[in-house]
């Protein structure tokens, strides 16, 4: 016999999580100012319209902001075989000699990457490329060749101590949501990137934060608003559409996650007043009160949640948000950490129950998305309501477009 929450995913009939985004209402060059973007604000039913300066003011003066300070790295490079062809790889995930994203930007001389390989039937197992780069000014001779052929695990191998980041930012450039349908231009170095990015790895930006300045920031500062930071690596899977016939069948990507044991405290001291900027910062939010779930009920110290981890609990069986949050820190204590790195693919749909977040602030996403499912679980079906005023208003979509806030309903 099936659970209740399982009867109630299947239920969830996918066509119902389109709209249609006209090719024009797509964004795709942000606006300058950043915080010149324009704000929907949705709270109890109501919607109002706003500039994102107006933000400070729209949040209660107890707020605690989370932000996902993530920084894109130019993970996609092009190789010129002799033959003429042009292969293109993409990179995913580091594998070896570490898989955490932060330590391999710092690894020398060789480190082996999942990948996406662009044109990868010119690409034959044993051919290995080679490309001469100018790193800070000295030639450096890399290599790439096949570890695993069928997993696209490619090695690369360079002939200098430069540590990874810098043959990254020597060979690749930003690579640009394929939406955009356009090539990365110099501007996007800048303008694809938060102004508080600042822990490398990346592969997509987390476009929520992309219309905070300075001067915004200042003004939550005024209102004594607290801002924090977690690290989510957005990968490319975030791009991902739905092809399977029920949310349960779909495939989530997983992406690692980075917290500091001082955020734990300053969302503790904070509990009921937590809003995340970015669907990453939510899922990571959500993902580490499940991670607590697991330690309360001794089940495992690893950081790993599983994307459908969080649907089968009955309610009693579950500890709140203070219980959660206090597990892992006394965790940590423990073992003397300052950091917890871990991974997860935890998919919000329709059904889930928000644990830590209360709102969101977020752009317009991609019809028939992950995220537009995870807008729809906390706010209901008045998702459709706020993207038809949205697109009626003449708001901008996706990555470079404009945001709204979004606040869960109350049950």
């Amino acid at each position: 016999m099936k659970n209740n929450w399982l009867e109630q995913a299947e239920s969830i009939r996918l066509e119902n999580f389109h709209y249609d985004l006209p090719d024009e209402r797509i964004a795709r060059y942000p606006l300058d100012p950043r915080d010149s973007s324009k704000l929907l604000v949705y709270k109890n039913g109501e919607i109002e319209h706003n500039h994102f300066t107006a933000l400070p003011d729209k949040l209660p003066a107890d707020t605690l902001l989370v932000f996902n300070n993530t920084k894109v790295i130019p993970a996609r490079a092009y190789f010129q075989k002799e033959t003429g062809a042009t292969i293109e790889i993409l990179l995913l995930h580091p594998e070896q000699p570490t898989q955490v994203i932060n330590d391999a930007m710092l690894v020398k001389q060789s480190c082996v990457w999942e990948c996406m390989i662009g044109n990868k039937k010119r690409w034959k197992k044993a051919d290995i490329l080679a490309t001469s780069i100018d790193v800070n000014g000295d030639a450096v001779q890399l290599q790439v060749e096949y570890v695993d052929y069928d997993k696209n695990h490619i090695r690369l191998s360079w002939n200098t101590d430069a540590v990874f980041l810098d043959i990254v930012k020597a060979l690749g450039e930003i690579p640009l949501p394929p939406y955009l349908n356009r090539e990365t231009e110099e501007t996007d170095k800048q303008t694809y990137q938060t102004v508080y990015a600042d822990q490398d790895g990346a592969v997509a930006a987390p476009t929520a934060g992309l219309h905070f300045t300075e001067n915004v920031f200042g003004r939550l500062s005024g209102k004594g608003i607290k801002t924090s930071f977690l690290t989510l690596h957005v990968g490319a899977g975030t791009f991902q559409p739905i092809k399977a016939s029920t949310v349960t069948e779909h495939k989530m990507h997983s992406e690692q996650v980075v917290f500091t044991r001082e955020l734990i405290n300053e969302l503790l001291a904070k509990i009921d007043t937590i809003v995340p900027v970015g669907t990453t910062s939510l899922r990571s939010l959500e993902s580490l009160y499940w991670y607590g779930v697991k330690m309360f009920r001794e089940e495992t110290t690893e950081f790993q949640i599983e994307k459908l981890y969080p649907y089968p609990f009955e309610e009693l069986e579950l500890p709140s948000a203070t219980e959660s949050l206090n597990a892992i820190a006394a965790f940590m204590d423990q073992e003397n950490l300052d950091q917890i790195v871990g991974e997860t693919e935890i998919f919000i749909f329709p059904g889930y129950k928000f644990r830590l977040c209360k709102g969101l602030v977020t752009n317009y996403h991609q019809p028939g998305s992950t995220l537009i499912l995870l807008v729809a679980a906390l706010v209901g079906e008045d998702w459709t309501r706020i993207y038809q005023e949205a697109m009626k208003t003449g708001y901008r979509f996706l990555s470079y477009g404009d945001s709204s806030l979004l606040w869960g309903k109350e049950k």
